[in-house]
């Protein structure tokens, strides 16, 4: 027997198709588990909210760790006096010589703008941030962010514009994150001794609970069992051996569009605040990959 809908939920099935489109989708507990302060989770229907008070902040991770492809996330950051807190996004794999690839969204007092550090870590080193301000309020609505990443970039993008390129440089001797498997984390945790102004501006708990909203979660990539060998994962999710034609290693993902080229110098131009590649008290040498790097 055919079962009516009422007319609301097939449209809203309807509109989410729309939205989401061909992108694998899911529910937050069929990729994700909370892995630390289950107390501070707040679950509404598709939403997941992550609180951060004077006792504890929070975070999730993938139940899986993946080896290429695109993650993604839409975040409402925390509204109003967000100062001394940071809501990251990131991915990362285990050991001293990991590779991690962040968002970290710095709060701040009322009616300044949120700053968005992004950084890379390769072989467990980084002090590679770069800094900038969005060009719309991220408190006041959900917006996507999400890391591409295959054999020859990881690309940082906010609604699907790039605001960040880390290109593969091992011809000229730069190390690339590519053969360890990493997983999908983010957290909400009170940093102010460094977040805003340096850590001038403490948090006020006055203010607490801080709360990062999310939906809308997306991992599509290779997964990559505990169990497999690092080069056998890095072997199973390339297309090199010609078995599988991946959709990460298509060649026009291989560097940015034209268009997407010239999102990211409109980027630079017109929010960039802080980028190490141009810190020459911090790096009196400039790095490498800042020499090489086109964009």
């Amino acid at each position: 027997m055919a079962i009516a809908l009422p007319k609301m939920s097939v449209l809203l099935c309807f509109c989410v198709l729309v939205m989401v489109g061909l992108v694998s989708s899911a529910r937050f507990d069929e990729l994700f588990q909370p892995s630390w302060a289950l107390d501070h989770f707040i679950y509404e229907g598709e939403l997941l909210k992550l609180k951060l008070d004077n006792y504890s902040g929070s975070g999730f991770q993938s139940k899986s760790k993946y080896m290429f492809g695109k993650v993604t996330v839409q975040i409402k950051l925390v509204e109003g006096d967000s100062a001394g807190t940071v809501t990251a996004f990131y991915m990362s794999s285990d050991g001293p010589y990991h590779n991690e690839f962040d968002f970290e969204f710095l709060g701040n007092t009322t009616g300044e703008p949120y700053l968005v550090q992004t950084n890379v870590y390769v072989n467990g080193v980084g002090n590679r941030e770069q800094r900038l301000n969005l060009w719309f309020d991220p408190t006041k609505d959900f917006h996507s962010y999400s890391i591409l990443w295959n054999q020859h970039q990881v690309v940082f993008l906010v609604d699907e514009t790039p605001i960040r390129v880390h290109t593969n440089m091992e011809s000229k001797g730069v190390p690339f994150p590519k053969d360890q498997a990493m997983g999908v984390y983010s957290s909400i945790w009170n940093a102010d001794d460094w977040a805003t102004q340096g850590g001038r501006v403490k948090t006020d708990w006055s203010h607490a609970p801080f709360i990062a909203s999310y939906k809308g979660f997306e991992i599509d990539g290779c997964e990559c069992p505990v169990s497999v060998a690092a080069a056998d994962n890095a072997k199973k999710c390339s297309s090199s051996n010609g078995e599988k034609r991946y959709w990460w290693d298509e060649p026009t993902l291989s560097e940015l569009s034209l268009h997407q080229s010239h999102q990211l110098l409109w980027v630079k131009a017109n929010h960039m605040v802080y980028d190490y590649c141009s810190d020459t008290a911090r790096f009196p040498v400039t790095p490498v990959e800042c020499q090489h790097h086109h964009h």
